[in-house]
C-alpha cells in the first residue's frame, strides 16, 4: 500500500480529534433538526459496519442504499468504506425498473432501504438481505475493527445518469475519496468551521462527492436537507443555518433567480454549480441580487472534477472555468480529452467490482492515452473552457453545427418560457432542423402566434440559423432522476 495514502475514514477520525463542531446538520421532513459531531459519525458508522458484517457483508461486497438525504445514508456510506465494502447509493426517485437494472448489474449482498422506499424496492423483485431505516438500534451494535484498504480497492459504485442511453455502473476506488481534495481546494472552497450545503439528492455522483465528502475534507460542517425543493424555503434555510458555501444544480439556480427577488444573505460567501451548463443571465441575476458569484465546474461520473472557475478566478458567465491544477486536457476536433493519469478521481471501470471492464482510452500517435469525454467545448485566450454540447447532441443542419444549449439559452430568455429542450428533427432538404420543445410559464398559452414569436426571439438573440424551425409545447420535459433532460427520449418519442 502507498505509505502516503490515507483512507477517508482515517481522515474523518482526525477531524473527530479537532476542536468540537458539528459534522452534520440534519434538517428532516418533519422539520426537526439534529446535529452530529465527527466522533458521533465515526462511532455510528462503526456500529453500522458491525451490523453489515453480522448480515454477511465482506470486503469487496456491494451494499446498495436507497435512502434520502438523512444521516442513515451517510452512516451507510461510511460503514462500507470502513469495512472495505463497495457502496452503491441510489436515488429515491428511481422506480422499480431502474432499481432492477441496478440490482442485476451490481448483485448487492445487502440493501439498506428507507422505510418509505420499501414498496418500490420490493416491486423490483429484490428478495435478498434488507435493513430498513430509520432504526435507532443499529447505532448500538458492537462495532468491528476497520479493514485496511489500498488506493486501488473498489469503494463506490455510481450509475451514469442515462441522459443519452441506458445507465451504466461506474466504479471508483478508495484512492478517489481523498483525491477529492483537488476540487475541494480549487473549486468548492469550504473552510474549517464553515457550513457547506450541497443540495444534490443522495444517489448521484454529485451527492456522493459533495454532500459530505468534500465539506469534511475541508473541515467544514455538511447540511443534510430532506425536504423537497421550494425556492423560498431554500433561501430561508441558507440564511437560518448561516450557510457559507452553497452548491446547487443549474436548474435550482435558474428557478430561484426567476421566481424570487434576491437579496444579500450575510453568511453566504461562495457559490458553486455543476452538472450542466448554466446560462449567463443567471450568473448576472445571482450576482446582482446576492452579491455572490457562481463558480461553475465540470466533470463526469467517470472522472470527477476536471475544470472549474477557481475561488480567486474572475467569473466569466457561462464558462466552466479552466482545467484543475495538474489536470492535462486537450481539445481535438472540438471534443474535450483528458489524461486520466492526471485526474485523482478517475474511475476504475464499468460493471461489478469483481468483473470490471476497464475504461476505453484513446491512444494518440505519441503513445499517450486519453479519455474522450464526448463533450464539445471551446477555449478562449485565458484558457477558460466553454461547453457547447454533447457530441451526440449536436444538430447538423444545412452544414451548420448547432449546439442545443445555445438554442435553449435563447429560448429561456423569453418571458414566456419556463423550460426548453432543443433536438434534431429530420428534414429532407437540410438533413436536420432544430426542433424545440417548450414548457411555458403560468399565464401563457401555446399557439402558432407564440411559436412564431419564440422563433423571432431566437433569431434576435443568437445566430439566425440556430432558430427552431419546429416549435412544440409540452407540460413537462422527460428527465433523468438527477434532473437532466433526456434529449435522446425527445428525439425518439417526442414530448410528454
Amino acid at each position: 500500500m502507498n505509505a502516503e495514502f490515507q483512507s477517508f475514514p482515517e481522515i474523518v477520525r482526525e477531524l473527530a480529534e479537532r476542536p468540537p463542531g458539528p459534522a452534520l446538520i440534519e434538517l428532516a421532513r418533519d422539520r426537526s433538526r439534529r446535529e452530529f459531531s465527527f466522533a458521533e459519525v465515526m462511532d455510528t458508522a462503526a456500529a453500522y459496519a458491525g451490523v453489515f458484517t453480522a448480515r454477511g457483508v465482506a470486503p469487496g461486497d456491494v451494499v446498495l442504499s436507497l435512502i434520502g438525504n438523512r444521516p442513515e445514508w451517510v452512516f451507510t456510506m461510511m460503514a462500507c468504506w470502513r469495512m472495505g465494502a463497495v457502496v452503491l447509493p441510489c436515488n429515491e426517485m428511481l422506480r422499480a425498473k431502474d432499481l432492477r437494472l441496478r440490482v442485476e448489474a451490481a448483485a448487492p449482498r445487502l440493501v439498506v432501504c428507507d422505510e418509505r422506499n420499501r414498496a418500490e424496492l420490493e416491486s423490483c423483485g429484490w428478495s435478498g438481505e434488507t435493513i430498513l431505516v430509520p432504526d435507532p438500534s443499529l447505532a448500538s451494535h458492537a462495532p468491528v475493527p476497520a479493514v485496511a484498504v489500498a488506493p486501488v480497492d473498489p469503494a463506490l459504485m455510481i450509475f451514469t445518469s442515462g441522459t443519452t442511453g441506458e445507465a451504466k455502473p461506474v466504479v471508483h476506488t478508495h484512492g478517489c475519496l481523498p483525491g477529492q481534495r483537488l476540487q475541494a481546494e480549487n473549486w468548492f472552497d469550504a473552510r474549517p468551521g464553515e457550513v457547506a450545503w450541497c443540495t444534490a439528492a443522495s444517489g448521484w455522483s454529485k451527492s456522493a462527492r459533495n454532500v459530505f465528502l468534500t465539506p469534511w475534507l475541508c473541515g467544514a460542517t455538511a447540511v443534510l436537507h430532506d425536504v423537497r425543493f421550494d425556492p423560498a424555503e431554500r433561501m430561508d434555510t441558507i440564511a437560518r443555518e448561516n450557510v457559507n458555501v452553497l452548491c446547487m444544480a443549474p436548474t435550482e439556480y435558474r428557478v430561484i433567480a426567476r421566481r424570487l427577488a434576491l437579496s444579500p444573505i450575510e453568511s453566504l460567501r461562495h457559490c458553486v454549480s455543476a452538472g450542466e451548463a448554466l446560462n449567463a443571465e443567471i450568473f448576472d441575476n445571482w450576482r446582482g441580487g446576492l452579491g455572490v458569484d457562481i463558480h461553475d465546474g465540470y466533470g463526469q461520473t467517470e472522472t470527477g472534477a476536471i475544470t472549474a472557475v477557481r475561488p480567486d478566478d474572475p467569473v466569466k458567465p457561462g464558462s466552466m472555468g479552466r482545467p484543475m491544477p495538474g489536470v492535462d486536457v486537450r481539445i481535438v476536433d472540438g471534443e474535450l480529452w483528458v489524461d486520466p493519469a492526471t485526474v485523482p478521481t478517475f474511475f476504475a471501470g464499468y460493471g461489478r467490482p469483481d468483473a470490471l471492464s476497464p475504461p476505453a482510452l484513446h491512444t494518440d500517435h505519441d503513445g499517450r492515452r486519453w479519455w474522450r469525454t464526448g463533450d464539445l467545448v471551446t477555449q478562449d485566450e485565458d484558457d477558460y473552457l466553454w461547453f457547447d454540447s454533447r457530441n451526440d447532441d449536436i444538430i447538423l443542419s444545412a452544414g451548420y453545427r448547432i449546439g442545443p444549449f445555445e438554442v435553449e439559452s435563447a429560448l429561456i430568455s423569453h418571458e414566456s418560457v419556463a423550460e426548453a429542450a432543443a433536438v434534431a428533427a429530420p428534414d429532407a432538404e437540410r438533413g436536420a432542423v432544430v426542433r424545440a420543445v417548450i414548457v411555458l410559464k403560468d399565464g401563457y398559452s401555446p399557439g402558432d402566434e407564440l411559436a412564431r414569436a419564440l422563433q423571432d426571439h431566437v433569431k434576435a438573440v443568437t445566430a439566425p440559423y440556430k432558430y427552431p424551425r419546429i416549435v412544440e409545447f409540452a407540460d413537462s420535459l422527460p428527465k433523468t432522476a438527477s434532473g437532466k433532460v433526456r434529449r435522446a427520449e425527445l428525439r425518439t418519442n417526442g414530448p410528454d
